[in-house]
Formats: C-alpha cells, structure tokens, sequence
C-alpha cells in the first residue's frame, strides 16, 4: 500500500529509505568478518546471504556441526536473525537455509540430493515465473523434477532449471568468488602445468612460504592465521587454514604447519593456481638471537603447541590457570597456552586434587555427624571402606554471587581407601541446620 496509507493506519509507523548500496556494504563487511573468524572461502550472495567453504577449516571449530552453532550464536549475539544450513554444495546449503525446518538444516555427507527433495521447487533459485509456470504443470517439489525427461523441460523454460537443479545436486560445479581482504598480503603460483603429487603441492608450499614471510618481514608483521587457497582445473578451490599462538614469520614453520594437512587436499585433475594468505596478523619486531655464551636458550614450545592446535583444535589446547575462589570448581579457567601469566597462585594450605568430577557425583555413606569423616561410602556401585582421613575444610558459599549461597557450607575431607586410593568428598551442609545444604555426601576429586 502506499506509504500514506500505512501512516494513516498505524500512527507511529516508521519509515526508512531502502539503501541497496548499504545493505551491500554491510553484507561484505560481514562476510570479511567470517572469513577471518570462521573459513578461508567466504563470498556475499545478496540480497541477504552469505555462503561458506568450511572444508579445511571446520577442524579448528570442533566440526561442522559446532561451527554451525558458533556461528548462529555470534550473528544472534550481534543483532542479526539467522537462518544457516550446511550442505555437500553452495544449492543444496541455499535451498535447507531458506526453505527448510531448523530441525532439518543440517545436512550428512551423501544426502543432499534426499534432504532437498521435500523443499518447493522456489528454493532452486530460478526465477519467479518460472515457479509460477511449473506450478501450473503440478510440479511443487523438487524431487517432483528428477524423475521427468529433462529435453521437455529444457525447451519450454530454457537451460536456467536443469542448470540450477544439476547444482543442487553437485552434479555441476559452483565456484565461490571469494571475498578479499583489501589489506590483504599474500604469495601466488600459477602452473604451466597442473600439478597433483602431494611431493609437488609441498614444495610449493613452501615457495609460497619463502616469498610470504619476505612481504611480512618488508611490513613488520607476522601471521596469526594462514589461509591455502588450491585452484583446481575444474575450478572448484581446495582451502587449507591453519594458526598460530604466536605471531610467525618463519618459512620452515609454515611450511611444516600447512604439510602437516596436506593430505586433506583434493587436487581431482590438477591444480593449475596456489594462493597462500597471511589472513590475520600481528606486529613482530626482530629479536636478537640468544647466545649460550652470555645466557641460557629459552625453550620455545610454541611451535608444538602450533601443530597441535591444527590437528585436534585451538579450543581443545590449553592450560589451567587459578582464579581467586574457594569454590573448587570456580578456583580453575582454561587460558591459551602461551597467555601470559595471570598473576594468581594456587592455595598452598590446603592441596587439591588432581581430577575434579564435574558435577561432584553423589555417594552413599556412614558418618557421624556433625564433624567426622565417613567411615566407608559407594560409588560408582563400588563400596570402598575409607582407611584415613583428614578434615573438615569447611568452604562458604560466595553470597556476593548467588543469594542462594548465603547459608551454604560444604565441609571436605580427604580420605584414603584400604586400597591405597585418595579421594575428596564433601558434605552439602554443616551436619546440623538444614538451611546450609541438603547434608548429602558427594565425591569431588581424585587425587594423584
């Protein structure tokens, strides 16, 4: 309706221009932003989509499936309502992220072709007269567009629905013009010839890694994260991401950290282009190399911890630090493992136990109350006569945090099994006001 006639109807209506030029800046600006988050092959598909390569990147995010949720939850957390799905192909992932349940948007390896077939034949992203034309013959699904000869329908709408469909299906390719950086700094090699032996893919490699690492250096930075770009003669991309703890500027690393997945690289027929990328870096100043004769060598571990990171995850790597709280299970937090010190020590007056159980699992016991330890308990189905012990170490609740924890007190103790076992159990309550825990017993730890 016209705009007159809205504002009539709803007084307090607001009313924006349409910018396209802006939506279109903003919608590279965040494919940008997911490039270096989340894959090396990101490109906008307006009005309002984004497409993803997450091959050769997933790994660093815990899988598809975890990348998928970090993804949504960062978009939501900004502001955006997002609507994603992953798939075999670019057609498939476009058809479940727009036209299918939340429940269905996830798509298993092999089955793009069956979980698209229930979708209406609008999610091929053909045209809308086309739609409407095919709606007509009784053609509603696209499954209901695989079993009839292909010729008649070429004729009658052109080549524009077999091609969308054959896409779909990944029958035909779909290259992804990824997005670049305007900053960005990158080597490139291009083939006279294709290559395919993984022996030739590594030293060149490590070519690109020699020029790379000679453009940081000309800037004074060092890369954070590194993106292989593989350009087959089909033209379908192979991506390779890889990162670092540290800002990096040494070839022999890069190339040991990028060959290290080289398996993971589908040359198909060949690869005629590589493109590797420095996507994130960082200032690195030259250091002066140690001498032994004046100082000891400090051990640099940060290129194990670089080669373990890419091959079971930055999340899964990293180190315990303390933090100030009586409550075992908030006295800990993962840091990186290069983070600089905290600061923060571990209590020294009372030990902990090596492995803490998370949530504590209740057991089942005999203790006199208020203050002595149990003379035996079960766990697990096991029942352990306790040999000695130690205790109590009475913890208050943090009422600063929770209004629950006012009145809250465990009390621990550590106890020895007559089978040479430590273990640390606690009580939820004092042994004598009902307010200050439910006086059950739990088992918390295991010492070394």
């Amino acid at each position: 309706m016209a705009a007159t006639m809205a504002q009539t109807l709803v007084p307090d209506l607001v009313l924006q221009n349409a910018d396209p030029a802006a939506d279109r800046a903003m919608l590279d600006r965040l494919a940008l932003w997911m490039q270096r988050s989340f894959a090396p092959i990101v490109a906008a598909d307006p009005p309002d989509g984004i497409i993803l390569e997450s091959a050769g990147a997933d790994h660093l995010h815990g899988g598809e499936a975890a990348m998928l949720a970090t993804l949504c939850s960062r978009l939501a957390g900004a502001g955006f309502d997002v609507q994603a799905a992953i798939a075999d192909h670019w057609g498939a992932a476009h058809a479940l992220a727009r036209f299918a349940a939340p429940s269905a948007r996830f798509s298993a390896p092999g089955r793009a072709a069956e979980d698209i077939a229930t979708l209406p034949i609008a999610a091929l992203r053909i045209a809308p007269a086309v739609v409407e034309a095919l709606h007509l013959l009784g053609f509603a699904r696209i499954g209901d567009l695989s079993a009839p000869p292909r010729a008649p329908l070429t004729l009658r709408f052109g080549p524009e629905l077999g091609r969308r469909l054959d896409q779909a299906h990944g029958r035909i390719a779909e290259p992804i013009a990824a997005i670049r950086p305007p900053d960005r700094i990158a080597a490139r090699l291009a083939f006279a010839e294709p290559i395919a032996a993984a022996e030739t893919i590594a030293r060149c490699i490590a070519m690109l890694a020699a020029r790379l690492c000679e453009s940081l250096e000309g800037k004074g930075l060092g890369a954070r994260q590194l993106d292989l770009l593989c350009q087959r003669v089909d033209s379908r991309a192979q991506a390779l991401r890889v990162g670092t703890a540290l800002p990096l500027r040494d070839a022999r690393r890069m190339t040991r950290l990028l060959c290290d997945r080289i398996e993971t690289i589908d040359p198909g027929f060949g690869i005629e282009a590589m493109t590797l990328t420095a996507i994130a870096t960082e200032r690195l100043a030259p250091r002066q190399a140690a001498s032994c004769l004046i100082e000891a060598a400090t051990p640099d571990v940060s290129d194990l911890i670089d080669l373990l990171a890419n091959r079971v995850g930055a999340g899964n790597l990293y180190r315990l630090a303390p933090v100030p709280s009586d409550v075992a299970e908030r006295a800990v937090r993962r840091i990186p493992p290069l983070a600089p010190p905290t600061g923060a020590s571990w209590p020294l007056q009372w030990p902990r136990p090596a492995r803490l159980l998370t949530p504590p699992e209740p057991i089942e016991t005999v203790a006199l109350l208020p203050d002595h330890p149990p003379v035996f308990f079960t766990w697990r189905g096991m029942r352990r006569r306790v040999h000695c012990a130690d205790g109590p170490e009475r913890v208050f609740g943090e009422w600063w945090k929770r209004d629950a924890e006012q009145e809250a007190v465990r009390d621990y103790f550590r106890i020895e099994s007559d089978g040479g076992e430590r273990y640390w159990v606690f009580r939820a309550g004092d042994g004598r006001d009902a307010r200050s825990g439910s006086q059950r017993w739990f088992l918390h730890g295991i010492f070394a």
